[in-house]
């Protein structure tokens, strides 16, 4: 029997884009023979889905899962909203939400976790669902949130299944205060995250350059008027607390409540409450933020099809 070398596994990684346990499974299988791996490959469905890898995958789900103490979202991508509602897809990131909780935010970490339920690594999970449903996926990005006491409320907006859609929040709140209080309070907290998509938990966690940014813009339109420094010193201060109350979360006005600030609110949960509540952090996922979607050309489609 030939004898699979590293850097004929990786030829043949390269030649067929398939993952490296399959081409070595395919090697094997061939005798070392690197085109009939090739085609054993073709013929599995691999080498298939490896073609799709080049394709823009900017649709997708976003899922969460709470544990005990922490809480994580994961979020996975396709290349159409059609697939996003596909079951097979939904349990894929479903799963993928629940290695997340265990293995940390690292997508490298996560891919090389073992799939729930069997003995494959996500990685290779991942790609017989690619070639299952026939669209190109991937983990884009996964997040934490941990609390020592307290909870972790979770929130799902657009939800195509159970907690799964399109923007997905973490609220941890830490107290000693009932349970079911503090996650009425912490999902109300995390819709508001959602509606907002506020830029820090409070104005110490701000990005220095993004404070610095607006103060800028701030100074010359306050210039612009005209008035003295001493006036449009008094200016500034007065539209940079604007600032943060547009983007600092506890500065925020509520959105169920638009008269209190969200710290108001949270210091009335707790005085209801008796003891101290305090808003630690927050995240917030939209599936696809940042990410360009590929503009389909039907006509240069058909186009290039027929020239072919």
């Amino acid at each position: 029997m030939a004898q699979i070398t590293a850097a004929l596994v990786k030829e043949l990684r390269e030649k067929s884009g398939a993952g490296m346990m399959d081409c070595k499974k395919a090697l094997s299988e061939n005798d070392g023979d690197l085109e009939a791996a090739v085609d054993w490959l073709r013929t599995k469905g691999l080498a298939a889905a490896a073609k799709k890898s080049d394709r823009v995958a900017a649709e997708g789900l976003v899922s969460v899962k709470v544990g005990d103490s922490k809480a994580a979202i994961i979020e996975v991508n396709s290349e159409t909203d059609f697939v996003a509602r596909n079951e097979q897809f939904q349990k894929l990131v479903s799963d993928l939400a629940t290695v997340a909780l265990e293995v940390g935010t690292d997508v490298d970490a996560i891919k090389a976790a073992t799939y729930p339920g069997t003995s494959k690594k996500v990685e290779e999970a991942l790609t017989d669902a690619i070639a299952t449903i026939g669209e190109n996926m991937n983990i884009r990005r996964a997040v934490q949130l941990e609390v020592e006491e307290g909870v972790i409320a979770s929130y799902i907006h657009s939800a195509v299944a159970d907690g799964m859609g399109k923007i997905a929040v973490l609220v941890a709140l830490k107290s000693s205060a009932d349970a079911d209080a503090l996650n009425a309070l912490g999902k109300q907290l995390a819709m508001h995250v959602a509606a907002t998509n506020p830029a820090s938990l409070n104005v110490e966690e701000l990005d220095p350059a993004l404070v610095e940014r607006e103060r800028q813009v701030q100074i010359e339109k306050a210039r612009e008027s005209g008035k003295p420094e001493s006036i449009i010193e008094k200016m500034i201060e007065g539209r940079m607390r604007k600032y943060y109350e547009e983007v600092v979360l506890l500065n925020q006005s509520f959105v169920m409540d638009p008269d209190s600030k969200v710290e108001q609110v949270i210091a009335k949960a707790a005085k209801d409450a008796g003891t101290d509540i305090t808003l630690t952090g927050f995240v917030r996922l939209e599936m696809g933020e940042g990410l360009e979607k590929k503009e389909e050309d039907f006509a240069a489609e058909v186009a290039a099809a027929v020239g072919s």
